[in-house]
């Protein structure tokens, strides 16, 4: 590749990067952000619901906006929509003010994940694959170490040292995105044509509102149930209002031309909906591991936040790690026997934190979150891999957007749980409770790729073909 081209790449994989590196900063922030603004684990949850909520509704949505305004000019509007939090989200008076921040992070940084790619493959031919290599590591990479940043930051100051820290690297982006980023002008006939309304209802405007104002009534209702301790009238309207809402998401998006998430698509093609259903269960597994472990190792285990992010860094560098093995492995024997072996770590996995004791030493949780580190690097790769075995041709880019939302799902899923479990403060018990719960999704992973691989095995057996 040339110059230009490696320039290109480093300034998209800098703007790409912030939003798994944002996302997974706050897991160390998350004790110091109950301190700061006085709330319960319930309450102080939506630092994490908000961010993925968000990204899962914007990074589709930018995604058919470039197409519109052009790739260029949406990844610089993220970076400066991400400037503008980075310099204003220090200075929150309230959480309530950190919450509609952390909104607009999540909507800016998706932004740039939404076009990062496309970007790259456009504007760069030669050795396209391995340009799109180095731009998952910057994603993977960010996410792998943003526990570990996290806790570095926290340990100098406070949570708001999470947010100051992205603006070197948003600046950064900025002038080599100017620079080397070509310009693309959408086609100005579609301009001309493209009304206000059509607009919406090419982005299905109607259905990411159902969607967002029923998940959130379905979250508020459930939160507050579990905040009071109690199913009190006010969290029950609300947790009937997100069902019935949710509901007609359901209904509108059966009927519309352009919907937001195809739902049509699960019906007429099941082996593609299997592959979305396990890998709801694995980001549920992983994300409650990755969001609930610091908050357990910080609040009841009184581990600083410093140390916590070196223990959550030999997560991320299992995955990281185990990512290319994996790919050399599924190349060979396809991602069944792979996905087996990573449900059967993320098994051993649970069972280790059920067994996690109050003076359980830091070599055991090492070996336990490497467990899941290795597992997630191989349900990176096996995953992906699966869904394009299981997806026909003509539905990849459609596969491709189910498979993002799936993740969301299972990460919003994984909070869901944690409060759930944790309440209004982390406990030694609730997170034994947690490791039973993620043991039996565990198992059930097993079982299902188990049965994945029966089968498989069964339709190309001799017997079965004569």
């Amino acid at each position: 590749m040339s110059t230009r081209s490696w320039w290109l790449i480093i300034s998209i994989g800098l703007g790409v990067m912030l939003n798994p590196l944002n996302s997974s900063m706050v897991a160390v922030a998350i004790p110091d952000l109950q301190h700061t603004f006085q709330l319960n684990y319930t309450a102080v949850s939506w630092i994490i619901f908000s961010f993925y909520i968000a990204s899962a509704v914007t990074q589709p949505v930018m995604g058919r906006a470039s197409d519109l305004f052009g790739r260029r000019k949406i990844f610089l509007a993220g970076l400066l929509v991400s400037l503008i939090v980075s310099l204003l989200a220090p200075f929150s008076l309230s959480f309530g003010w950190l919450i509609m921040f952390r909104i607009l992070q999540s909507i800016g940084t998706s932004m740039m994940v939404a076009v990062g790619m496309a970007i790259v493959r456009i504007h760069i031919t030669e050795k396209q694959a391995a340009a799109l290599s180095v731009l998952s590591i910057f994603l993977s990479g960010a996410a792998a170490i943003g526990p570990f940043v996290g806790g570095l930051l926290m340990y100098w100051w406070d949570w708001r040292a999470i947010f100051l820290m992205n603006i070197p690297v948003i600046l950064a982006s900025t002038l080599l995105a100017r620079q080397t980023i070509p310009v693309d002008k959408p086609p100005v006939q579609d301009m001309d044509q493209m009304t206000f309304g059509r607009w919406m209802r090419r982005i299905d405007a109607a259905g990411i509102f159902l969607f967002t104002t029923g998940l959130v009534a379905l979250l508020l209702g459930t939160l507050s149930a579990i905040s009071e301790d109690a199913l009190s009238g006010y969290s029950l309207v609300e947790g009937i209002a997100g069902v019935v809402i949710l509901g007609g998401f359901v209904w509108h998006e059966l009927r519309t031309d352009s919907p937001f998430i195809p739902l049509r698509t699960f019906a007429r093609y099941p082996a593609m909906t299997w592959i979305n259903i396990q890998f709801i269960v694995v980001n549920l597994i992983f994300y409650a591991i990755f969001f609930g472990l610091p908050s357990y190792l910080q609040i009841v285990r009184q581990i600083s936040e410093l140390h916590t992010g070196i223990l959550m860094l030999s997560l991320g560098l299992c995955s990281l790690l185990a990512s290319p093995l994996a790919g050399r492995w599924i190349d060979r024997a396809g991602p069944g026997p792979a996905l087996l072996f990573s449900a059967v770590l993320m098994t051993l996995g649970s069972l280790g934190l059920v067994a996690l004791g109050p003076h359980s030493g830091m070599i055991y949780i090492c070996l336990t979150l490497a467990a899941f580190g290795i597992s997630n690097g191989l349900n990176n790769v096996g995953m992906q891999a699966a869904l394009f075995q299981n997806s026909p041709k003509e539905m990849i880019g459609v596969a491709s957007g189910l498979f993002s939302t799936s993740r969301y799902i299972g990460t919003i899923l994984s909070s869901l749980l944690i409060s759930i479990v944790a309440g209004r403060q982390f406990t030694f018990a609730g997170f034994r409770i947690l490791g039973i719960v993620l043991t039996a999704a565990a198992l059930l992973l097993v079982f299902m790729n188990w049965h994945q691989q029966k089968r498989q095995q069964h339709t190309i057996s001799p017997d079965h073909i004569s």
